[in-house]
């Protein structure tokens, strides 16, 4: 669904800490935190959560394409 990278850089093109995405995601803080540092993958909900707020607050996932999965932002600000 997302991986552990995706969520760390999504997570840093919209500045938010680990407590926003959390409360965004109506997850605990420590799903987030062992999601990210690879302790433990989220069940299928949280996950599906986590993806979900990102992606309300304009996030694209992209999948793994041979030059890696990624993130941008849907529409990107002018400079």
């Amino acid at each position: 669904m997302i991986s552990a990278r995706q969520c760390r850089a999504a997570r840093g093109l919209l500045g938010w800490s680990q407590d926003q995405l959390a409360e965004a995601a109506h997850v605990a803080r420590a799903t987030i935190a062992n999601f990210e540092t690879g302790k433990s993958q989220p069940v299928a909900n949280n996950l599906a959560a986590i993806r979900s707020a990102f992606e309300g607050a304009g996030v694209v996932f992209i999948p793994e394409n041979g030059g890696g999965d990624g993130v941008r932002m849907k529409d990107p600000q002018p400079s």
